[in-house]
């Protein structure tokens, strides 16, 4: 049974290619860190390349969404959570905090997985023994609380 705390990642450096003109990381290079680090969480559930090159199978993401809180720099290393919120047979929704090396909280994603067979392609239901990876890290997953920012709406808000 997995422990009640979020997956953790292994840390990774903030590339120099990721670095924009105004000197930190580039809006889209928090995308590919979140989802370098979720792939390690996949991988724990059982998903990955093995698991596409044996069964044929894999996951698409549906909706990823991002909070940009503090600025990223080349050198930074970043690991990120992994919180298991939701699923079904075909898909499941998560919540990711990237952490700086020094403890800070860099920014937030949001995601929802599809389960998909890639001789269609088109969305399934996952085996047996993934679902119950999936099952049993979202039970362990349950008992924390809802992360701050899931579900969080953009927009400007009303002004009274």
């Amino acid at each position: 049974m997995p422990d009640a705390l979020p997956f953790m990642s292994s840390f990774h450096p903030v590339e120099d290619a990721w670095i924009d003109y105004n000197g930190h990381m580039n809006m889209g290079y928090y995308t590919v860190l979140f989802d370098r680090c979720a792939d390690e969480a996949f991988e724990e559930l059982g998903f990955g390349p093995d698991y596409r090159a044996s069964r044929n199978l894999t996951t698409f993401s549906a909706e990823f969404h991002i909070r940009y809180l503090r600025e990223v720099k080349l050198g930074d290393q970043l690991r990120s959570s992994f919180h298991l919120l939701d699923h079904d047979a075909k898909r499941f929704h998560f919540f990711q905090e990237l952490f700086h090396e020094d403890g800070w909280i860099a920014a937030t994603g949001e995601g929802l997985t599809l389960h998909v067979d890639l001789a269609g392609p088109r969305v399934v239901p996952m085996p047996d023994d993934v679902a119950t990876r999936v099952a049993a890290m979202a039970r362990a997953h349950a008992a924390l609380p809802r992360p701050e920012g899931t579900g969080a709406r953009i927009g400007i808000p009303a002004r009274t």
